[in-house]
């Protein structure tokens, strides 16, 4: 029997009210300063449900991530934790994007250690995890070397024009739940570091072992040596120190409070996330995101509360509120305006 799709609940019709109208101030794209604002994706099914932001003509995926580009200047790509994704998808979304776009990536299991799903690989990779009994998931630690390095060869050709084109944000190496904080582990992510030296790493723990007061320092120390940007997270049950261990990149990821959700057993990934932050919510992000732009090069803020048009409001609005309250210097905003400005006139040229 299929089970019965959950029905979400509506939004607060004022807070909903209040995210729209405060939306409808910010920059486009969302940037203020050096904080770039984004979303975990720009496909989401209730996204697009929804009506909310994509126009009617926009009806295929690379005709939103245009939309989506005029709107901001940060995406990031959960797509390529689920499969492998080919190199020439990451060459069309240089095309579908403005010059100075920024794509972050979502690191594949073979890299934190997740699950692998082996219905989701291409085709000839599915056949060899056929021949080894494998027909449903594997971990990366039980498999052969070969074909480990063979997953994460691949997943390091598909970034590599974003890399390239000086377009690839991070590469968020989100670690999984029972990924605790000891010896072996921390060597696990030092190891990382020494077989992949230049990859921007952004690292989120979700046990909280990580997060202990008497053992986060050392966290913090580790990340720095490594060059690892240490992600800050909004969270139901994991509000997280406002940390900088990289001085190129900081990152935060915000996930909702929707507390019921987040922590319900065999919950869908729409009820986890099913939450509209309220403007002053995100007004508490004032002064972490001002500390963390005075320490880092670039800030990225990324919502992934994606569900309806929740995560594109949140991040217009927290946007809005930093520019109105005069919290960043936008001397960043002028230049990425000039820069696309100035492409947008190149195509024009090559058009006539």
């Amino acid at each position: 029997m299929k089970t019965p799709t959950a029905v979400l609940p509506e939004a607060d019709p004022e807070r909903l009210a209040s995210a729209t109208a405060l939306a409808e101030r910010a920059p486009e794209p969302a940037r203020v300063g050096s904080v770039r604002f984004g979303t975990a994706g720009w496909t989401e099914p209730t996204l697009i449900k929804s009506k909310a932001f994509y126009p009617p003509s926009a009806t295929s995926a690379a005709a939103r991530l245009q939309h989506y580009g005029a709107h901001f200047s940060l995406v990031e790509v959960d797509a390529t934790y689920y499969s492998l994704l080919p190199r020439s998808m990451s060459e069309r979304w240089l095309s579908d994007t403005p010059p100075g776009f920024k794509f972050d990536i979502k690191a594949f299991p073979s890299f934190t250690g997740h699950p692998i799903d082996v219905a989701r690989l291409p085709s000839d990779l599915r056949a060899r995890f056929l021949e080894l009994g494998e027909v449903r998931r594997i971990y990366p630690d039980k498999l052969p070397h070969e074909l480990e390095q063979e997953l994460s060869a691949r997943f390091l050709d598909f970034i590599e024009p974003l890399s390239d084109a000086g377009r690839l944000g991070a590469i968020l190496l989100q670690f999984p739940p029972w990924f605790t904080a000891t010896r072996k582990n921390a060597r696990a992510i030092e190891a990382l570091r020494e077989r992949y030296p230049e990859l921007p790493f952004a690292v989120e723990f979700r046990h909280p072992s990580w997060r202990e007061a008497e053992r986060h320092q050392r966290v913090l120390d580790l990340l720095t040596a490594i060059r690892a940007s240490y992600v800050c997270t909004d969270a139901p049950n994991a509000q997280t120190a406002i940390a900088i261990t990289n001085p190129a990149l900081a990152v935060v990821r915000f996930h909702g409070r929707n507390l019921e959700g987040f922590t319900k057993k065999g919950a869908s990934v729409v009820e986890r996330f099913n939450y509209l932050y309220a403007p002053g919510e995100l007004r508490s992000w004032i002064e972490p995101l001002r500390k963390l732009a005075s320490g880092a090069e670039e800030v990225h803020a990324v919502f992934n509360n994606c569900v309806r048009n929740y995560a594109v409001l949140n991040a217009k609005d927290l946007a809005t509120i930093l520019v109105e309250e005069g919290a960043l210097n936008r001397s960043d905003d002028a230049e990425e305006s000039a820069l696309r400005a100035s492409s947008s006139k190149s195509d024009r040229d090559r058009s006539e």
